[in-house]
């Protein structure tokens, strides 16, 4: 039978509904699958460098623990294999940052560099290219905005940086939002976070951007653990507003990290004044109730790393097990059924 135009409409726009239904329906389920999730440490072929305020981040298939203090080589884990392999270090040290990729390479951003606690803002970004193996300076910091232990994310090819500090565990911290965009190499002033963080953690969760964790870190008055935030700050990019959740975090820390899996943000790992050892915590928050749970706890407790979704199962390496420098880590923890 020969087949409308209208008919061929008909099955194009049903075809569409169907595939969307499809993603949505595996997002829930990536979402919901994590209830039969456990943790492990995984044995490894070679380890990575011990470090921790660094990036963990994933480009085709491989992952990469770069930065943290002192000038290390980028490690390389290829989940795959389990195998650690290393890659070139940074032209300077570069520390605090949550990294983020974009067209196949990794932006350092809102990072610091130096010695504890006058650490210094970077005033440009750094990329490393994955493919060549091989550092590179990036465009300059908002002008008269530059400040580090911002947070981090890509959104529709921008990228977003809130909060921090201008001196590093001293003083001078901000609630700037502001947005750069790759195309016109500007960056754009955004309306401020509704309050100053740093060594905080932030993810883009359908549309919106959620901040969490972290603190106001104050050696200037003696303070630099104490100060932790517990309430979650959210800018939909659709109104271009900031709220508050009525809940906040369950557990209050910095130096976390989040990652959002469907409609579920997990905020795992970090610092604070309430114990020595880091927190091993992972809670989830729905963002559909704005009601908090528990998933079940890291192996090791760190802070200063990031999560990796990958092929529904969760990595996190690195870290520093005890709240300020030491111990820094090896391990890397997988969540897989």
């Amino acid at each position: 039978m020969k087949k409308t135009r209208s008919s061929i409409s008909k099955l194009k726009y049903f075809n569409v509904i169907v595939f969307l239904i499809g993603v949505s329906s595996f997002q829930f389920a990536a979402a919901q699958s994590l209830e039969g999730y456990s943790w492990e440490t995984l044995e490894t072929n070679g380890d990575p460098v011990a470090r921790h305020e660094a990036a963990f981040i994933e480009v085709e298939n491989k992952f990469y623990l770069m930065g943290g203090r002192r000038i290390q080589d980028v490690s390389i884990f290829n989940p795959k294999t389990n195998t650690w392999t290393s890659g070139a270090k940074p032209p300077i040290e570069i520390h605090h940052f949550q990294g983020v990729t974009f067209k196949g390479n990794i932006y350092a951003i809102g990072a610091h560099t130096g010695e504890y606690p006058h650490e210094i803002p970077l005033k440009q970004a750094y990329v490393y290219n994955p493919k060549k193996d091989s550092w590179s300076t990036g465009f300059n910091m908002p002008e008269g905005r530059v400040r580090a232990s911002t947070t981090a994310n890509i959104y529709k090819d921008k990228l977003y940086i809130a909060c921090g500090i201008i001196d590093g565990h001293w003083d001078g911290h901000v609630k700037w939002f502001d947005v750069y965009d790759f195309k016109t190499d500007k960056w754009t002033k955004l309306p401020d976070a509704p309050r100053f963080r740093d060594h905080a953690t932030s993810v883009i969760c359908n549309d919106k951007l959620y901040l969490l964790g972290g603190r106001v870190s104050s050696g200037k008055i003696k303070k630099v653990f104490e100060l932790t935030v517990p309430e979650v700050d959210v800018y939909d990019f659709k109104t271009g507003k900031w709220s508050t959740l009525d809940k906040p975090v369950p557990t209050q820390r910095a130096g976390c990290t989040s990652i959002c899996i469907g409609d579920k943000i997990l905020f795992a790992g970090g610092e604070s004044i309430t114990q020595k050892t880091a927190h091993n915590e992972v809670e989830c928050l729905d963002t559909k109730t704005g009601d908090w749970s528990t998933s079940p706890n890291l192996i090791t407790g760190r802070h200063g790393t990031q999560l990796i979704w990958h092929k529904n199962q969760l990595y996190i390496a690195s870290g520093c097990g005890q709240k300020g420098g030491r111990p820094e880590l090896i391990t890397i923890e997988k969540f897989s059924k």
